[in-house]
């Protein structure tokens, strides 16, 4: 996901659920304190080193309360940036940016940090055959977005959601029976995409025989992940998933697997330090 996902439709919703609960009836402050006809200049700047992600919000929630305002940016998703640099400047109505203010920063702040983590991982992997993925542990609503920050950060997207692959784990081999026939139902059903999440070398060789398209190997040290890419040898691609961190992602990818997946990208970034500078 390398261009911006949502349409223009889906922003504009983004933007109403952010200020029905911010903004509700209106901003008290700003309508008992500032003057109507102020204007003020916003310089939005970085505090710390980052990747940058979800500028292009940056607009729509200003325009939003001053459609006359002027959003120039100064960096564009994906930047890697410094301690003082400047990401935008926002030339308008002082109420008006007063009011969106905190709905801007929360977000680029929050898929910032996606994107800042993400780079993180994805320079571990420098000089191995690795590929990280994100996964489906976004916050709920912000699955695009957090999705297109981890792609902002060098990472590829996994699936989207529960519709658009086959992933077969162990709760769902469980209620199947076994590893086979919850393949063969896939099967059966016409998907040609399916991977199948392993716990043990027997689940390995049982999935790679009854035809599964991919596997997730979870929670194998790189000892057994070897052994496990020796049962597949090399006839479908293979995941490393679970127990994945900055410190034991270099050991996982030199093993030989072809994708990483680590949910914390999106489940568990923190926010970056971006500022919202105000001058008259």
């Amino acid at each position: 996901m390398t261009v911006f996902p949502l349409n223009d439709a889906e922003i504009e919703a983004f933007i109403d659920v952010a200020f029905a609960e911010d903004i509700a009836t209106g901003d008290v402050t700003c309508a008992t304190v500032i003057p109507a006809e102020a204007r003020l200049t916003a310089t939005m700047n970085a505090r710390e080193e980052m990747v940058v992600a979800g500028l292009p919000l940056l607009a729509p929630i200003f325009h939003r309360l001053d459609s006359d305002c002027v959003v120039t940016y100064r960096a564009q998703d994906g930047d890697k940036v410094q301690p003082g640099a400047t990401l935008a400047v926002i030339e308008g109505k002082a109420r008006a940016l007063l009011s969106a203010e905190r709905t801007a920063l929360n977000i680029v702040q929050h898929l910032s940090g996606i994107a800042t983590l993400t780079r993180r991982y994805v320079d571990k992997l420098d000089g191995t055959n690795a590929r990280l993925l994100d996964t489906r542990k976004t916050i709920p609503g912000l699955r695009k977005l957090g999705k297109y920050a981890t792609a902002m950060g060098g990472a590829k997207n996994h699936r989207m959601g529960l519709f658009d692959a086959v992933m077969i784990k162990d709760n769902h081999i469980a209620v199947a029976g076994s590893v086979q026939v919850a393949i063969a139902g896939a099967k059966g059903a016409g998907r040609n995409d399916i991977q199948v999440e392993c716990d043990t070398l027997e689940q390995v060789r049982e999935a790679v025989d009854a035809g599964a398209n991919s596997l997730l190997l979870d929670n194998m040290p790189p000892s057994m992940l070897r052994e496990a890419l020796k049962i597949v040898d090399g006839r479908v691609p293979c995941e490393a998933s679970g127990g994945v961190n900055l410190d034991t992602i270099r050991a996982i990818a030199e093993t030989g697997v072809d994708y990483i997946s680590v949910g914390r990208l999106t489940q568990s970034a923190a926010a970056v330090d971006i500022g919202l500078d105000f001058s008259a």
